[in-house]
């Protein structure tokens, strides 16, 4: 591709290029062809000369100094974030703290790296470690104070509590379940019992008179209804199995009996 590309690029054909050798731009492009003939378009401007051979020495010497080893507005960008999210998810702490430092290397806005492992912490550990969500926006608040270098100490030790801790996407999931029921249904009417009573007719029409208080029943516990007739009975929390969530079903099985079929 770069033979091609000296011998067939109108803008590189203006000088004579002679390309010695190519293990350096092969190291920077990270396997990315277009990064490749990026760097290689660089060199070529950057020399200023009208007769250039191109060696590992030239081409470390001048891409070095003018181009970011990471590609923050590339394709690369969104695949080194997406392993790091995805070596989390699979609780490699190993390959976590590898592509952080890919990240971090880069020039990354430490915020950004934060706020993933903020999401992270939510949509893949979960109620499996809520005090995964806790570590991570403490994390954020760190870096936020801190910056670089020493931030990278602080998501480091984020990246890898994740990675480490147990996971569940049950909550990611019952919200994608409750959104489409709401797209699917629409605005289905919320019991009278539920219902707020400000006024006098509205006390007349039965807002809130069939509430229970659920603090007035053994252990803070009342049964009603509280989803709207339609969908009544309707499953939106799928308890993971870790076992956290594995109490979870079991103190929601006591409670509601058969009613959700925990």
């Amino acid at each position: 591709m770069l033979q091609r590309a000296v011998a067939s690029e109108s803008a590189l054909q203006r000088k004579k290029i002679s390309l010695l050798e190519t293990k350096a731009l092969l190291k920077l492009s990270g396997g990315d062809a277009r990064r490749m003939l990026n760097c290689l378009e660089l060199v070529i401007s950057s020399a200023n000369e009208d007769e250039l051979v191109v060696t590992d020495e030239l081409v470390t010497s001048l891409v070095q100094q003018n181009l970011s080893k990471y590609d923050k507005d590339g394709e690369q960008h969104y695949d080194i974030v997406s392993a790091l999210i995805k070596s989390i998810r699979g609780s490699d702490p190993n390959a976590a703290v590898y592509y952080l430092a890919r990240m971090i290397e880069g020039g990354e806005d430490p915020k950004f790296i934060a706020r993933r492992l903020l999401i992270s912490a939510s949509e893949d550990v979960g109620n499996a470690n809520p005090t995964a969500l806790v570590i991570a926006n403490a994390a954020f608040d760190a870096v936020e104070r801190i910056g670089f270098p020493e931030g990278r100490i602080v998501l480091s030790q984020c990246a890898v509590y994740l990675a480490t801790s147990p996971k569940s996407n049950s909550t990611y999931m019952a919200i994608n379940m409750a959104q489409g029921e709401v797209r699917n249904s629409g605005d289905l009417s919320v019991p009278l019992a539920l219902r707020n009573a400000p006024t006098k007719l509205m006390k007349e029409l039965g807002y809130g008179e069939e509430y229970k208080y659920s603090h007035n029943g053994e252990g803070n516990f009342q049964s009603q209804e509280f989803l709207p007739k339609e969908i009544s009975g309707m499953r939106f929390y799928e308890p993971g199995n870790n076992s956290r969530e594995l109490k979870d079903r079991q103190k929601l099985k006591e409670l509601w009996k058969e009613k959700y079929g925990y």
